[in-house]
């Protein structure tokens, strides 16, 4: 998908040193610790930690802040500690497991299989769980769950950060992040946890400084390794770990310099039987691809920067600059990093961008049923929907379907009573449809609800919630790097009841 040029590509230079630009204003006697973004489960509640505060600044829906206790104090002799981490795929088996402090036994996990049976889906396991001894906190991300073990109280959203970056670190070595990858690079694995953590606590996450410390697998270091007997640890100290800016390498140098931002913006909603909206709300990213030489320094502007009001940033935004200007300021880490996410949970700002209509009845003294819905786009700005995936839980009692799509293919499967059909794009001047009849099992009553829709789709070139880049500019060097932006919207959890 072709990206729209930005404005502002010239470069301008300017004096003084760009480290110096990119220093973290941190109170006297903080110690400069960076910022880190949190993101809490769901992503509703987002924040970030200022450098050198004394606790988590979290931001609400209506922009208030809230303090909490600190993260953690390399002096308190009560520090969060994580003392283990296991790795369980949709089967149930653990197949990685790694410890930092005392071994805990993997009984500790009959706990999370308890919870994880009385939940109805994957993703509604709760993200903590209470033992006798222990708290087990988990994220459920590519059909694995990654769940961390710890012995005192500490706050959740540190460790829930930390076990989310765990999963891009390894999305970011492996290209993907599955059990059959982790299980092939099981070596690189354990020696990046290694790194990540030392004794429990957090110590290298960035990952670029990762990459020098742990090389990334290639099929060529694996042949020499196998032969030598070597290893991915790297020769020497990662240059930019005692850097003001520890998330960018030094030396960087490319022959084409370009930078490229995609704005993502996933819908989730619920929508009653006569199309109004009972809920709906925009969990937005914009993740950066940015392969610039030396040390750039980058200012991004929006159109509508009010529009962002729950934040979490990166630790290379500059906090105080967005807070007065509404702009973001930042030195980049070199390669592929999120640079913000958002949230957007204002009714009046979240665009509903398809509808359905639909017409499911059951009759009491029959045992056949009658069932259509129709697919059509709504504010998409004339933007094409595509990718469009109806599904539809279908009661106990339908034995079978007998429908006709006026557009792509349908799946009843009469087991897990599931209904699944793949649509495809959407044509306005030709909506897409699907009709027929249900078979019921005789001497069944009339079911108590009608079945709820669930849709998965996207939109290319839309951020439905407006946000809109206006320029990049870059300052601290000369030459002129090529930028662009794409947009796209997808659908998350987007529910429509009948």
């Amino acid at each position: 998908m072709a990206r729209t040029p930005l404005l502002g590509l010239s470069a301008v230079a300017v004096s003084g040193s760009p480290n110096q630009s990119a220093r973290c204003q941190a109170p006297r006697g903080s110690g400069g610790v960076s910022r880190v973004p949190i993101r809490a489960p769901g992503g509703v509640v987002c924040g970030r930690r200022d450098a050198g505060a004394s606790g988590w600044v979290l931001r609400g829906g209506g922009g208030a802040r809230t303090r909490c206790r600190p993260v953690r104090s390399w002096g308190s002799p009560a520090a969060a500690m994580i003392h283990s981490l296991f790795l369980i795929n949709a089967s149930g088996d653990i197949f990685l497991e790694k410890h930092w402090k005392s071994v805990v036994s993997r009984s500790v996990c009959d706990y999370f299989f308890e919870a994880q049976e009385r939940a109805s889906e994957a993703e509604n396991v709760p993200p903590v769980i209470p033992t006798p001894h222990h708290y087990l906190l988990s994220v459920y991300r590519h059909k694995i769950f990654f769940v961390a073990v710890i012995q005192s109280e500490v706050p959740p959203l540190f460790v829930i950060e930390f076990l989310h970056r765990v999963v891009d670190t390894f999305q970011d070595y492996f290209g993907v992040c599955s059990e059959v990858m982790i299980k092939d690079n099981v070596v690189v694995v354990y020696e990046v946890l290694e790194e990540m953590l030392d004794n429990g606590f957090p110590l290298a996450t960035e990952s670029n400084i990762l990459k020098e410390l742990i090389k990334p697998p290639t099929i060529l270091r694996t042949v020499v390794n196998t032969i030598t007997g070597s290893t991915n640890v790297g020769d020497q100290l990662p240059t930019g770990q005692l850097s003001v800016v520890p998330w960018r390498r030094t030396g960087v140098k490319y022959t084409n310099n370009e930078a490229y931002f995609d704005v993502i913006e996933e819908i989730d909603a619920i929508i009653d039987k006569s199309g109004s909206t009972i809920t709906a709300e925009i969990q937005g990213v914009i993740d950066a691809c940015v392969k610039l030489t030396g040390m750039p320094d980058l200012t991004l502007s929006f159109m509508n920067p009010r529009l962002l009001d729950d934040v979490s940033f990166h630790p290379c935004v500059r906090f105080k600059r967005w807070e007065s200007e509404r702009i973001l300021s930042f030195i980049p880490p070199d390669g592929n990093f999120r640079l913000l996410s958002y949230h957007v949970s204002a009714q009046n700002l979240v665009a509903i961008p398809v509808y359905v209509k639909h017409n499911i009845s059951f009759r009491d003294s029959s045992s056949l049923g009658r069932f259509e819905i129709t697919v059509g786009p709504k504010q998409t700005m004339g933007k094409t929907v595509e990718g469009v995936m109806v599904t539809s839980q279908m009661p106990k009692g339908v034995l079978n379907m007998t429908l006709t799509p006026s557009q792509g293919t349908h799946i009843f499967d009469p087991v897990t009573k599931l209904l699944s059909w793949d649509v495809g794009k959407i044509n306005p001047q030709k909506l897409p449809s699907l009709k027929g009849s249900m078979t019921l099992q005789a001497g069944t009553s009339k079911p108590d609800e009608n079945p709820t829709i669930n849709l998965q789709f996207k939109i290319q070139q839309l951020a439905i919630s407006g946000l809109k880049v206006n320029r990049l500019d870059m300052y601290g060097e000369k030459y002129k790097p090529f930028k662009g932006i794409k947009y796209m919207t997808k659908a998350g959890k987007f529910q429509v009841r009948t």
